[in-house]
């Protein structure tokens, strides 16, 4: 990534007004809440809101239209919490994965830049899914973020339509109308273990670090356990683009030869990587059917011009997968992916 001015630096150094949340008492509100809860609810966008650089411990709501975060750096300006799944109600249920967001994103526009998003709740094996955000908005927009967590990381709504193991999916949208969304993140830091970056929504990474953390040893990996698979998209059968991975980093410290790029949550889940460097981690074999034997013939996942010691070749990647030629690729031009009807263009 290239060193340059970001648009929170801009945005900054200018005499713009915004509105500022500081925890030490020298600014408008102490809680970031405090400053989404007195952001207009309808119509017109608010003020832009100033976070400046601490530790902020809040589980985040966020449901009006047009709410933007301006960080003093992702390293700088923390939003963390640790809700997980295990988790328990007073009347003694369980959280499940979307209770158990740090920041919960549900309406249109929103914006972040210079923030981290952190899930502090600990490994899957002991707290089950984690989220760090969930993003249920169209036309969201992060830049220079980081998003931490293990299992679960990210998810980018909307909910599919029916869950698999039970009746219900729990969390704000439950039971929401779908709609079709999309997100763009750019010079982001993404990091987890276990379907880390799941969802329906049409999501362009560009520019990011996507980094699995290890969870076993090599001997565990010899033993055939897996460390971890990066995507777990539910793409709809009538959506054309799912996750879009262009120039990112995929990094690790997990064993070699222990990491999947995708398996599909849902049927006809759509990720594709143009022009990454895929480190060591990634298995050859690249993709997992999540034990979906059907699946093979629905999916939609390919790579362009991979690069590292985990790049695909047609010969070693599974040969439900795509790599794409010169004129495939093209079909993946940001206009095509993000810009819809409405002519949206955050990558410029």
């Amino acid at each position: 990534m290239t060193e340059q001015r970001s648009a929170a630096d801009l945005v900054l150094e200018s005499s713009a007004p915004c509105i500022t949340v500081a925890s030490d008492g020298s600014g408008d509100y102490t809680t970031i809440q405090e400053a989404v809860d007195a952001h207009p609810d309808h119509g017109t966008h608010g003020l832009p809101i100033r976070v400046k650089a601490g530790v902020y411990v809040e589980k985040l709501h966020m449901d009006k239209p047009g709410i933007h975060l301006i960080g003093e750096g992702a390293e700088q300006t923390i939003i963390t919490y640790d809700d997980h799944a295990l988790k328990r109600f007073p009347d003694g249920s369980q959280y499940h994965t979307f209770h158990s967001y740090t920041a919960f994103i549900g309406a249109d526009d929103f914006k972040a830049e210079g923030i981290s998003f952190v899930n502090s709740a600990g490994p899957g094996s002991e707290v089950g899914q984690a989220l760090a955000v969930y993003v249920d908005g169209d036309r969201a927009v992060f830049r220079g973020c980081r998003f931490i967590g293990h299992q679960d990381t990210i998810f980018t709504g909307p909910l599919p339509e029916q869950p698999l193991d039970r009746s219900y999916f729990g969390g704000p949208r439950d039971g929401a109308e779908r709609r079709k969304l999309r997100q763009y993140f750019e010079d982001c830091y993404i990091e987890g273990d276990i379907d880390f970056i799941f969802g329906s929504a049409t999501v362009v990474f560009k520019g990011c670090e996507i980094f699995t953390k290890s969870r076993l040893t090599e001997a565990e990996v010899a033993e055939g356990q897996v460390n971890g698979w990066i995507t777990a998209a539910s793409t709809p059968e009538d959506v054309r683009y799912g996750y879009v991975f262009i120039e990112c980093d995929l990094t690790s410290n997990a064993p070699p030869q222990s990491v999947y790029l995708g398996r599909p949550w849902r049927n006809h889940s759509k990720v594709c990587f143009l022009n990454c460097w895929l480190g060591a981690h990634v298995k050859q074999e690249g993709w997992h059917n999540w034990n979906k034997v059907e699946a093979e013939t629905t999916v939609n996942y390919a790579e362009y011009k991979s690069a590292g010691p985990g790049a695909g070749r047609a010969d070693v990647r599974v040969p439900w997968c795509n790599i794409l030629t010169d004129e495939e690729a093209a079909e993946y031009a940001l206009s095509l992916v993000l810009s819809g009807e409405d002519g949206w263009k955050p990558f410029i």
